[in-house]
C-alpha cells in the first residue's frame, strides 16, 4: 500500500496490533512500512521526477533547499522529518531520490523514524478494545 501510496495503512496497523499484539505487531508494521517506503523510493527514482515536479513544485523546491543546507547532518534532518508531521510521508518517499538523498540514510531514518507512530497506532487497538469492553 505504501509503495503505490494507497490510503489505509493505518487500518492495517490496527489489524496488526489486534492479531499479533503490541510488540510483534509493532515490529511487523515498522518493517513493512519501511519496505513499502523503500519500494516507493526506488519507484520514484525510476519514474517519479516528472510527477513530483507536477504535483508539488513549491514543496520540492523548499525540500531541495533544506537538503542542500543540511548535507552534513542529513540523517538527523531525515529523522526529524519522519518523526514530526512537517511534510507528508508520501512526499518524503517520492521526493527523497529526486533531491539525491542516499538510500542508506533514507532507509535508516525511515526505520527509526516510523517506530513512534507505529507503536502508537498498534497500541491504539488495545485502547479501543478496552473502551468497547467497558460499554459491553
Amino acid at each position: 500500500m505504501q509503495t503505490f501510496m494507497i490510503p489505509g495503512t493505518i487500518f492495517m496497523s490496527l489489524l496488526a496490533g489486534a492479531l499479533f499484539g503490541v510488540i510483534k505487531g509493532g515490529i511487523l508494521v515498522v518493517f513493512t512500512a519501511t519496505a513499502g517506503a523503500s519500494s516507493c523510493y526506488f519507484l520514484s527514482k525510476l519514474i517519479g521526477r516528472p510527477l513530483v515536479c507536477w504535483l508539488w513544485p513549491e514543496r520540492l523546491r523548499y525540500f531541495q533547499s533544506e537538503i542542500a543546507k543540511r548535507k552534513d547532518k542529513l540523517l538527523n534532518y531525515m529523522l526529524f522529518l519522519r518523526i514530526t508531521p512537517t511534510l507528508p510521508n508520501t512526499f518524503i518517499n517520492m521526493a527523497s531520490p529526486i533531491v539525491d538523498i542516499p538510500f542508506h540514510i533514507f532507509f535508516a531514518a525511515t526505520l527509526i523514524g516510523l517506530i513512534p507512530a507505529s507503536y502508537i497506532t498498534v497500541k491504539m487497538f488495545w485502547g479501543l478494545d478496552a473502551l468497547t469492553s467497558f460499554f459491553c
